[in-house]
């Protein structure tokens, strides 16, 4: 297995080219690259963006684990926005082939884009409510989902990547029971889990056993820590998770792929102009050298860990 580290706690914002440079510098042998919308498709993936960033990855001795597309809409119930999100997302693995990426990512949708809030906000929310439009058709919604899932999960298959969809809360496939309907429904070899814990912890589950409920399907893995109550992104080891039950189970069910660290909510992290999502810690434009440490002291933290359980890390 390798241990990888997701680009956008570390830069928001294109470009990209540095902030992979920098990461492969700190140690870890992969790392995911995101289109944050179309424009990053058409505008900042050109042909030479993506020979620039190649080559950074190659002298880094460095993979591109997954290529992020983000999507949102794919369960809305109009049919033109699910069309125009389906086929971002086929663009998306256009652009995730090219960069040698083997896994296209999506999180899961929220049923008809319902403004749900945000677990964060949790402690400070007198009451935690959603407003819900009346005479939504929820079976209507899911086959439609379902179907745009088959055939994005299709198209990918035909491009020779897999299509992992990441579990996220109050969405379709918020939870293992939800993740394994949804692959069920949708029938593709192509379609699996990026197994993102502080996504699955807070919505009741235990993610080591969310492991062996979804075995070979998680092909991916997000790893930060949070407190169980909310989807805060910290440094393994700042959490309630057990880690290394996690890492153990990967390993009993044969995972073999990369474990990327995702810290979106410690200090120094990178958050852009356009990224909507202000944190305690201001909006830095690259992620801070304090940041750094904590990607150090976590890759040192779980290197031992994976060691000790069983793991060749390479």
């Amino acid at each position: 297995m390798r241990f990888g580290a997701s680009v956008w706690p570390w830069r928001w914002d294109v470009p990209y080219d540095r902030a992979v440079a920098r990461i492969g510098g700190a140690g870890f042998r992969a790392t995911e690259l995101i289109a944050w919308d179309r424009d990053a498709l058409t505008d900042y993936y050109t042909p030479a963006t993506i020979a620039t960033l190649r080559a950074v990855l190659a002298d880094s001795d460095m993979t591109l684990s997954q290529f992020v597309v983000n999507n949102s809409g794919m369960a809305s119930a109009d049919p033109a926005v699910r069309r125009d999100r389906v086929d971002l997302f086929k663009a998306g693995v256009d652009t995730g082939v090219a960069l040698g990426a083997g896994i296209i990512n999506t999180v899961t949708h929220l049923p008809f884009e319902i403004d749900f809030p945000r677990l964060q906000n949790y402690p400070l929310m007198q009451m935690v409510t959603v407003d819900l439009p009346k005479d939504l058709d929820w079976e209507r919604n899911w086959h439609d989902y379902v179907g745009a899932v088959r055939e994005c999960a299709d198209y990918a298959e035909q491009a020779g990547v897999r299509y992992s969809v990441e579990p996220h809360p109050f969405r379709y496939g918020a939870n293992a029971e939800g993740l394994l309907r949804l692959i069920e429904a949708v029938g593709s070899p192509a379609l699996g889990v990026n197994l993102d814990p502080s996504h699955l912890f807070p919505v009741g589950e235990i993610p080591h056993v969310v492991v062996h409920r979804l075995r070979e399907r998680v092909v991916h893995c997000h790893f930060s820590d949070n407190d169980s109550f909310t989807n805060a992104h910290w440094r393994p080891g700042m959490g309630k998770i057990d880690w290394r039950a996690l890492l153990q189970s990967l390993h009993d069910t044969g995972f073999d792929g990369v474990v990327s660290l995702e810290f979106e909510d410690v200090p120094g992290v990178s958050r852009g102009s356009r990224s909507g999502q202000p944190t305690a810690y201001g909006i830095n434009e690259d992620a801070t050298d304090g940041f750094e440490a904590e990607y150090a002291t976590a890759l040192d933290f779980l290197t031992r860990i994976a060691k000790e359980v069983g793991f060749t890390v390479e």
